[in-house]
């Protein structure tokens, strides 16, 4: 079997895994040029060569026809169910993801009833797939502040993640996931783009999950489906996206800010030289803060973590990278974690963060604006009252409470 859209999916996954064609050709037993003919649609690839190839790229075999899939019209759900192995066994889990598919698919058939402009989403950030987890740290930091730029949101902490994923075009919602899944970024033309996060998980995870699935809505729309799981955190794609959450929840400036404010941060020492308008020469000054001041405790990365809605150690991570705690500091704040939690909840402080959502809040943004539209459709007439009413039943939601608010509006 051999087509040109197969070896991309091939290529794109081996750069994912940030593997060489020398590598894999190694793993496969044949000489690079092969797969190099292989990734340019020109060499076909036997049974066995790609049972080999998704091994050694931590894929399902069928996650390199999505793209077949996708063009001969099969739903999003059968390329979902296939490229999560086990998931028609989760029930419960099934049934969940089912749902917030087809609140997707009813928000963009309203959406068209109204004739309301096509969700495009967030641009498309042309960056080639990293090759070293380096690169894909530098990647994700340039990526973060010109997302904040372009969002116009500075140093300043999130209050709601899904509601600005919302803003830009995708549909968020939170549902029950397999405990090793963090997420899920889904994109097809029944649905658009789409951001499924695990809520069972601590809400602070949950924002990271968030940030972290946009990553993908704004590098990685080749694929129907990406999973964000335990089995491919190695990725270096995944990679990429954990260290975008961490720079797009917790900017560099932002960090530094909340720094100062608890009189931390500082440089050991720090050095100035002044114009003396007197003699025309200079004055040299030098700064020393007083000794162990500048040390970080738990307490000020349990505030950190406050004040940016992340978790302990997601913002202990971000720390550490910036350098503004060594390696050996970073083990010891790491096991006073539960320190942390006290402090926070000694002031009052300590809200959901280390929590889960109660269930009936984890989709309740992708609820409301499906609500709204069928509201709004109903008002206009481009929906009958049985048609409503089907949506209710949909939206887990009264279909008479739903009925009696539309016609409130339809009378306007």
């Amino acid at each position: 079997m051999h087509s040109i859209k197969l070896g991309r999916r091939l290529r794109a996954a081996r750069e994912a895994r940030g593997l060489s064609q020398r590598a894999v050709a190694e793993a496969l037993g044949v000489p690079r040029t092969a797969v190099t003919q292989v990734e340019a649609g020109n060499r076909s690839v036997s049974t066995l060569e790609l049972t080999k190839l998704a091994e050694c790229y931590r894929r399902s075999i069928s996650h390199f026809f999505e793209q077949a899939v996708e063009d001969e019209g099969e739903g999003v759900l059968i390329a979902l169910h296939r490229t999560v192995p086990g998931l028609e066994q989760s029930g419960g889990v099934r049934e969940q993801v089912d749902r917030c598919v087809a609140l997707c698919r009813e928000g963009v058939v309203l959406e068209k009833l109204l004739g309301q402009a096509p969700r495009i989403g967030p641009p498309v950030y042309d960056m080639r797939a990293p090759r070293t987890v380096g690169e894909a740290v530098t990647q994700a930091e340039q990526l973060a502040e010109e997302e904040r730029r372009r969002l116009n949101i500075g140093n300043a902490p999130l209050s709601d993640v899904s509601e600005l994923i919302g803003s830009q075009g995708i549909w968020a919602s939170g549902l029950e996931l397999p405990d090793h899944m963090s997420g899920l970024f889904l994109r097809h033309p029944s649905i658009g783009l789409s951001i499924l996060v695990n809520a069972s998980h601590p809400r602070g995870r949950k924002r990271f999950s968030y940030a972290h699935e946009y990553a993908h809505a704004l590098l990685d729309r080749e694929g129907t489906v990406s999973v964000s799981s335990i089995g491919n955190s190695a990725d270096l794609v995944e990679k990429r996206a954990n260290a975008f959450a961490a720079a797009f929840l917790m900017p560099r400036g932002g960090v530094s800010e909340v720094l100062r404010s608890l009189d931390k941060g500082l440089p050991s020492r720090h050095e100035q030289t002044i114009f003396d308008a007197a003699t025309g020469g200079c004055i040299e000054t030098e700064f020393r803060p007083p000794v162990g001041s500048q040390k970080i405790t738990y307490k000020d990365v349990a505030l950190v973590a406050h004040h940016f809605g992340v978790s302990y150690q997601a913002a202990l991570y971000r720390l550490k990278s910036l350098k503004h705690v060594s390696q050996r500091d970073s083990d010891g704040l790491l096991e006073r974690e539960g320190f942390g939690r006290e402090y926070l909840k000694l002031l009052g402080m300590l809200d959901e963060l280390e929590e889960p959502e109660q269930r009936r809040y984890w989709d309740r943004g992708l609820r409301s604006e499906i609500a709204h539209l069928a509201i709004e459709a109903y008002r206009r007439e481009e929906i009958s009252r049985g048609r409503l009413l089907e949506l209710g039943k949909t939206l887990e939601i009264d279909g008479g409470t739903l009925l009696s608010l539309a016609e409130v509006a339809h009378e306007g």
